[in-house]
């Protein structure tokens, strides 16, 4: 709720301005119900028509000018609830990101925030820039009308009014908590499915179908109950205050004539209450409640789940400048959880400008998790993670970006050209180092068959093969000023020759380059290995490695010499 209250209070102006022209799409409220008694006091009920009607046509004119209010609140709007969405959802993303649990497997409760938890809060904000803030302008103004023009009536309004309005704030517990397990109950149906989607493969092997389907069925059917207990609930709200707005006029038909007859009243005040009460006080009470039991409570809880699923990252932003482009780790251990058995135990490496290293070791035995570590992008558990003699993590992050660079095995292309697409981290990079970089990597035939960098790329490189889309990678990066450059499986989806290429090509920019092998031959490439098995790694040479580790032999004997440069790693 800070959060989100500092993010309103940055557009403070445009709050304001909405307040204001909300004063104005109150003037018929306030003068309306006047407008219309004083048109029968003295007008129609004085024998003068003529009056009657100028009258009737001023309530008319206020009307307009009350629209006119209204429709610049709406024209308004944007300036102060978009800016906010954006804001949350770099919240949401930023949480998720900084989340460990959530680092290698997609989060589909993350997507259910972003797509429903967010935008409820977009909605309900502007439902209550809207509906709330001018229900309560015309609901004030209304009610301060019925007492200037019929006071002896303003009992007989208020009461019910405040009654239901004290009835209805005790129900608002329940019916948030309610609202809450709805919210719940929807992240789980989310969270279901996306297991199941994302695990098809298991699914189909194990004929699990109909595990999966009964998995998915429970959640949606614990979902289809928390959306009728809710609406159950705001049944009951609607009732008191069906009864709340209704009150009042029985009690004006009762209670005026009497007023009328004796004087007390005049004809014209008694339909100005009528006026008020049908026209505005009623309808506002009505809209009043159901945004604040709906609009509200959604907004509530919607925030509040934000905050327990996404909370603040709470990282500090590093500061330090490193002296050199020299990578220290000296007994690097990491594991993913305290109880978890370390996937990096007892690193040590030095890496200076010039050197080329290739990771080897089965899937899933931490090659991905030491780049991870090389970058900042994780900590530690122990030892020290050194770029310049300043841990890589407390570098500054424009420092540390521009400097490193890792290339995952997933390609990410994005909507716009192939110059957009390939100056996304080197804006200043002009055509010629593009076509330049696309050459030194091997993807110059492929910028020639696209029609050259104005070439317009679909989102996620659509209508291209996996491995141009990673040659495109590639290149965005070699043209780059990073010295420090991770291949992640970057050529997993190019053919040996190519994968060879790219490697020589980075291995001439004189930085340090650093391949998660997907086949053998990167080994043979680079001036050290390191072998990764789940106990200490091993470095050294290509040769000494044959001679001192058993599974770098026994990966290379697997490895068949005469297709060295086609086989992958065997996985364990």
């Amino acid at each position: 709720m800070r959060f989100y209250l500092s993010t309103l209070a940055g557009h403070r102006r445009g709050v304001l301005v909405l307040l204001g022209w909300s004063l104005l799409e109150g003037i018929p409220a306030f003068f309306g119900g006047r407008f219309v008694g004083t048109a029968v006091d003295k007008g129609f009920a004085a024998g003068d028509p003529l009056a009657g009607v100028l009258w009737l046509l001023a309530f008319a004119a206020l009307a307009v000018v009350g629209a006119l209010g209204q429709r610049q609140v709406f024209a308004r709007l944007g300036s102060v609830v978009e800016p906010m969405r954006d804001a949350l959802v770099a919240r949401v993303v930023n949480g998720v990101l900084n989340d460990p649990s959530h680092r290698r497997t997609p989060d589909a409760s993350a997507v259910a925030m972003i797509t429903r938890h967010v935008e409820v809060v977009r909605d309900a904000t502007a439902g209550v820039l809207v509906q709330a803030r001018a229900l309560l302008v015309t609901t004030l103004a209304a009610l301060i009308g019925v007492a200037t023009t019929a006071s002896a009536l303003i009992w007989l309004v208020v009461l019910p009014i405040v009654a239901a309005l004290v009835l209805f704030g005790l129900m608002l517990p329940s019916l948030a908590k309610r609202q809450r397990d709805a919210v719940m109950a929807d992240e789980h149906t989310a969270e279901a499915s996306g297991s199941v989607l994302t695990g098809l493969r298991d699914v189909a092997a194990c004929d699990a179908a109909a595990e999966a389907y009964g998995d998915v069925a429970k959640q949606i059917d614990l979902q289809a109950k928390a959306t009728i207990t809710v609406a159950w609930a705001n049944s009951l709200r609607a009732t008191v205050i069906a009864l709340g707005g209704f009150a009042p006029i029985a009690l004006l038909v009762a209670f005026a004539p009497p007023l009328v007859a004796s004087g007390q009243l005049t004809t014209g005040a008694v339909l100005a209450a009528v006026v008020y009460l049908t026209n505005s006080v009623n309808p506002a009470l009505h809209g009043l409640a159901r945004t604040t039991s709906t609009v509200v409570m959604r907004l509530m809880v919607a925030l509040k789940r934000l905050q327990e699923a996404a909370p603040p990252a709470d990282r500090d932003v590093g500061t330090e400048t490193p002296s050199n482009g020299e990578f220290v780790l000296r007994d690097v251990t990491f594991s993913w959880s305290p109880d978890a058995e370390p996937v990096v135990r007892g690193l040590s490496l030095d890496l200076r400008p010039g050197d080329h290293l290739a990771v080897v070791g089965p899937s899933g035995i931490g090659k991905s998790t030491m780049a991870s570590l090389l970058t900042g992008l994780m900590a530690p558990d122990n030892g020290t993670v050194l770029f310049g003699g300043a841990p890589v993590d407390r570098v500054t992050p424009a420092v540390r970006h521009h400097a490193i660079a890792l290339i995952p095995q997933e390609t990410y292309l994005f909507t716009g050209t192939v110059r957009e697409n390939l100056t996304l981290l080197a804006p200043w990079a002009t055509d010629e180092d593009l076509v330049e970089a696309a050459k030194r990597v091997g993807a110059k035939p492929l910028l020639d068959r696209l029609g050259g960098l104005d070439a317009a790329l679909g989102h996620g490189g659509e209508g291209l093969s996996a491995g141009e889309a990673q040659l495109l990678a590639l290149a965005r990066v070699y043209v780059t000023s990073a010295s420090v450059v991770i291949l992640d499986e970057a050529t997993s989806h190019l053919d040996p020759a190519a994968e060879a290429r790219v490697e020589r090509a980075f291995a001439r920019r004189n930085g340090i380059l650093v391949v998660i092998a997907h086949r053998l031959s990167s080994a043979l490439r680079a001036n050290r290995v390191l072998v990764m098995d789940g106990g200490r790694p091993l470095l050294g040479t290509h040769e000494h490695l044959l001679k001192t580790s058993a599974l770098y032999g026994q990966l290379m004997l697997a490895w068949d010499p005469t297709h060295r440069e086609e086989t992958p790693l065997p996985k364990r």
